[in-house]
């Protein structure tokens, strides 16, 4: 049980003990605790709450929950903002329907607010060459694998997180590792196989995972000569795994050798991005790079460049097994020569 929950008069730590309960994700539950643990700050500085008094989230009243959305104008994204308040609005909606609070202050605030959530943001524009200056100074082995892997191959963090080194077949690396051993990668070539299947909290390959892959059919993506050239450099200095599941992606810092989780992968890139100017907190999905982005990006420029959304559909995972199969039973022709023909350079 965390520190929240351990006590009884932390609403706060109740409602997220209680996300925990009906499965929400770890990373969910972190979005609200850090949200809503901002607004408890507000709410407990009698200099910023209209008040001019020390509230709990109990005591307040719309008056604050209004003030403390307008604190937020001008330091977020207008999605951003309404996203917090959709926050708060469920925490207190929760906290009324269980019966711990009389009434939702928030009800009538975010009838009244502009702002709304953006489901489809306008992402931030970066050409292939933006992109390549930036690999360019991402130079420590790891953080280039990551990066160049999500660039390459356009899966998801969850994903990432789940390779394992079974799920890779790539020449020149010698015996030290045993690579490539699904059966799915024979006759492939360099590839990576990305499976449908693990899920948070699931043992698989004799491991417990921290994250989910959400694609809807296991698919073969094929590797080209620079991501196979980033990835034969990480291996030459990859520590010894953890785990007998033997992950891709370690850690070379803290804890080393255990499996790279989700925010430990957005941390290289939130890095990497803010370096160049690409990711500020606070900023929404239009302006900073994310892994996501990383995806969007893959997404758009091989559809442009192949023009055909089907081969971009199967590679992402998207679409269902009548559809996977057309590409599986003439997957050289269909997805190996199309993507190495089409797929953008990123390194010098």
């Amino acid at each position: 049980m965390s520190a929240d929950a351990d006590d009884p008069d932390d609403a706060i730590g109740y409602f997220i003990e209680d996300m925990t309960f009906h499965g929400k994700a770890e990373r969910t539950r972190e979005e609200y605790r850090r949200v809503l643990r901002r607004f408890e700050s507000f709410l407990a500085d009698g200099d910023r709450n209209p008040s001019g008094a020390v509230l709990t989230p109990a005591e307040a009243t719309h008056r604050d929950c209004m003030a403390w959305v307008h604190s937020l104008r001008g330091t977020v994204a207008d999605s951003t903002v309404a996203i917090y308040a959709a926050y708060l609005h469920r925490f207190y909606a929760y906290m009324t329907q269980v019966g711990v609070y009389e009434s939702n202050p928030m009800a009538l605030v975010t009838e009244e607010m502009d702002e709304r959530i953006d489901t489809d943001p306008e992402r931030r524009d970066i050409s292939v060459e933006e992109m390549r200056e930036f690999v360019r100074d991402v130079t420590h082995p790891l953080h280039r694998a990551v990066v160049v892997t999500f660039l390459k191959t356009g899966i998801r963090v969850g994903e990432l997180c789940n390779l394992d080194l079974r799920d890779l077949s790539l020449n020149g690396v010698g015996d030290e590792y045993d690579l490539g051993e699904r059966a799915q990668l024979s006759n492939r070539g360099e590839s990576l196989y990305v499976a449908a299947e693990p899920a948070r909290g699931d043992s698989y390959n004799g491991e417990e995972r921290s994250a989910s892959n959400k694609r809807k059919r296991p698919t073969v993506i094929p590797i080209d000569d620079e991501l196979a050239r980033v990835l034969r450099r990480w291996l030459a200095i990859r520590p010894d795994a953890r785990s007998p599941a033997e992950p891709l992606f370690v850690r070379t810092s803290e804890d080393w050798g255990r499996r790279l989780d989700p925010p430990a992968i957005r941390h290289v890139v939130e890095t990497h991005a803010r370096r160049v100017g690409w990711h500020r907190s606070g900023g929404g999905a239009a302006e900073n790079v994310t892994p996501h982005y990383f995806r969007h990006f893959f997404t758009t420029h091989l559809r442009d460049r192949t023009g055909d959304r089907g081969v971009v559909k199967y590679l992402r995972g998207d679409v269902a097994e009548d559809v996977i199969d057309t590409y599986t039973h003439n997957w050289g022709d269909r997805v190996r020569d199309l993507y190495e023909a089409n797929v953008y350079s990123l390194l010098d």
